[in-house]
């Protein structure tokens, strides 16, 4: 145990987290597996940041640009918009990266500022699915009033953890939407409503007993880790 404790202690005495998943690969895998965990890690990792890079250029371009300063853009002017917006992202990311070097958990700070807006987008995709009347002005004002809320939480004089938080920040943008629509829309249903039955959601049998098995598995594993 000790060994363990030593492993994760940093020079000044602290204990560093963030070695914690560097130590059971070292511990637990072979050479030829270690190596081949770490080459998926990476591909995950660059995955990850490719369809953020894409999500942040095609928001910027399509609800933002577009609409706003240039509706006459034609498709190689969006393009490159898009591209030129993927380069800022990254220039920004580059510059934040070694603000993280103090940051005892970088995981947990990952979570906190990405919970700053995903409650808000999660409200929106709740309500666009499972309720008619929701209009795109609530969308609109509910994902940006969800900003405020969650930095309100986080900025607040009480002390809440981070996934309180969040839970929070869903509840109040959900409320946000609900009244914004009530009060703009006055159908029952959105005019720009997708219309979805049960047929879009039907799915085969073979999917079925894969998605059955992966949840077992799954179940199996959390049984015998926890």
């Amino acid at each position: 145990m000790s060994g363990i404790v030593e492993a994760f202690t940093n020079a000044n005495g602290s204990i560093d987290y963030d070695n914690s998943y560097p130590w059971l690969m070292k511990t637990f895998l072979a050479p030829g597996l270690l190596g081949l965990v770490v080459a998926a890690l990476t591909a995950a990792i660059v995955s990850s940041l490719a369809s953020m890079l894409n999500s942040v250029a095609t928001i910027f371009t399509m609800d933002i640009y577009k609409p706003y300063f240039n509706p006459e853009a034609d498709d190689k002017q969006t393009v490159n918009m898009g591209r030129i917006t993927a380069g800022v992202a990254l220039i920004i990311g580059v510059l934040l990266a070694p603000q993280l070097q103090t940051v005892p958990q970088v995981f947990q700070y990952i979570q906190e500022y990405t919970g700053l807006v995903s409650p808000g987008i999660l409200g929106v995709f709740l309500m666009g699915l499972f309720w008619k009347k929701t209009n795109t002005k609530g969308a609109i004002y509910g994902v940006l009033s969800s900003i405020v809320i969650a930095l309100g939480l986080k900025l607040g004089p009480v002390d809440l953890p981070f996934l309180d938080q969040m839970f929070y920040t869903i509840i109040l943008t959900i409320v946000i939407i609900m009244g914004v629509s009530l009060t703009t829309n006055p159908n029952d249903e959105d005019p720009k409503a997708i219309y979805t039955t049960s047929k879009l959601f039907e799915t085969g049998p073979t999917f079925n007993i894969g998605a059955y098995i992966i949840l077992l598995l799954v179940a199996f594993l959390y049984t015998v880790f926890w």
